[in-house]
């Protein structure tokens, strides 16, 4: 069983993190990028899948190079064996479309064609969730979204699953699709290992996989002439490599046209602060003072 999972480095929106300019617009060269939350959904999903049913699991991104570390993310926390990155300068400003089409080109080059694709619900930043049905668009496959639970049917060849449907009311659809699928991991996903035997293999599947990504760790922060490339479980591929026509792909092959772009106002501040200098006795004793009667309860 071979299962390839799409994420994304997204910016680290926690308070802090995140740099504007002075018209309001993201920064993101001076905002640290971080693995998409709603990918870790996708990320469980084929790690249960692995451990229930064997195989390994792929982690695929398409993005510049400083994605290595989220890639690098994904093999210590949820167990991925190999870590592919699609790179180059004509895949950039890339919308859903083209990042699609490329994708896809991607997972049609691997050597074991997977039996399992899994995305995420939505990006933090972008917010459209298109991303992982047009890949599946291209791909050809039975598109399965919002899941919160599957199985495997080995000897069927098939894929069950639960997903959420929403409505007026909140209902759980079971669904069957033949396999290779692809499937949109929903918020809402929850792994499960009710056998011992999972939870053994669970447990020893950590330990191998975070002595992967420690070695692969030591590849992208090693100062010397050692190329990253050179690591087995890493493969790096431009838009040569996969044959893609750069007319069709970045910000060309993007029909996306972005009519304007309204800055994020800052936020008010909602709360007055007094600094106090803890050498100052007077002002630590009023400190004391102010905050003795919320000890009491009052």
């Amino acid at each position: 069983m071979h299962s390839v999972v799409l994420t994304k480095g997204v910016p680290d929106f926690r308070e802090g993190q995140v740099s504007f300019d002075e018209d309001g617009h993201l920064e993101r060269g001076k905002t640290p990028t971080v693995m998409n939350p709603n990918d870790r959904h996708a990320l469980r999903a084929a790690l249960q899948t692995k451990v229930r049913k064997g195989g390994t699991v792929s982690l695929m991104s398409m993005g510049p190079p400083g994605y290595m570390e989220v890639l690098q993310e994904g093999m210590r926390d949820v167990y991925a064996d190999d870590l592919y990155l699609l790179s180059d300068r004509e895949m950039g400003a890339a919308d859903t479309w083209a990042t699609a089409m490329t994708v896809a080109t991607g997972i049609q080059k691997l050597d074991d064609p997977p039996d399992l694709v899994f995305a995420g619900f939505k990006t933090a930043d972008g917010e459209t969730g298109h991303t992982g049905p047009q890949t599946e668009w291209c791909l050809d496959m039975p598109l399965v979204t919002h899941v919160i639970s599957l199985d495997i049917d080995d000897d069927e060849g098939v894929l069950r699953a639960k997903r959420l449907v929403e409505g007026d009311v909140e209902e759980i659809e079971t669904v069957e699709a033949p396999l290779p699928a692809f499937v949109v991991a929903d918020p809402e996903f929850e792994p499960t290992y009710r056998k011992a035997e999972h939870r053994l293999k669970h447990k020893d599947l950590r330990e191998q996989t975070r002595e992967r990504a420690a070695e692969f760790g030591e590849y992208l922060d090693d100062d010397s002439d050692l190329d990253v490339a050179e690591y087995d479980r890493f493969t790096m591929w431009d838009h040569t490599a996969l044959n893609l026509d750069p007319d069709f792909i970045g910000l060309d092959g993007s029909p996306t046209i972005v009519a304007g772009v309204d800055p994020i106002p800052k936020a008010p501040s909602e709360r007055e602060a007094t600094m106090v200098d803890p050498d100052d006795e007077g002002a630590m004793e009023r400190v004391v003072d102010e905050l003795a009667p919320y000890a009491a309860g009052d």
